[in-house]
């Protein structure tokens, strides 16, 4: 018996990628960002969740994709990473997905923004890039 995963399916710039559902606390849809001056090009700004400030990364941006304007199937997903909650804005959340650790392979392309990546999910003729969280953020 293989080990199944879960993965948070999602789409930016017409690709797929996917984060393991454990690192996901919760994805919301899009709201008002209250923008930061001085941040980071790819930081959007910050939201108030709940009565907890949680700043806010465009995706898109962070790994230099091409950018679409915000929509009702905009999403945040809210992920947790070393104690400190993180909103990434992505196109749309497709599923939450299943796999099993021999449908993934290690990232085998050389290039800008690689290091993002922690593997590819082969999925019948569906590729799910796996982001890399630590490198992410």
């Amino acid at each position: 018996m293989q080990n199944e995963g879960q993965l948070v399916i999602f789409e930016l710039s017409n690709q797929l990628y996917a984060l393991p559902i454990q690192e996901t606390q919760e994805i919301i849809r899009m709201t008002d960002i209250t923008t930061v001056p001085n941040s980071k090009g790819y930081v959007e700004g910050i939201i108030n969740l709940r009565g907890s400030v949680v700043p806010v990364i465009n995706l898109n941006r962070r790994l230099g994709l091409l950018e679409r304007s915000h929509d009702d199937s905009t999403r945040i997903i809210v992920v947790e990473y070393n104690g400190q909650k993180v909103g990434m804005i992505v196109d749309n959340v497709q599923e939450v997905g299943r796999y099993t650790e021999d449908e993934i392979e290690p990232p085998t392309v050389a290039g800008d923004g690689v290091e993002y990546l922690s593997g590819v999910v082969k999925k019948g003729e569906e590729l799910w890039l796996l982001l890399n969280l630590g490198k992410v953020l």
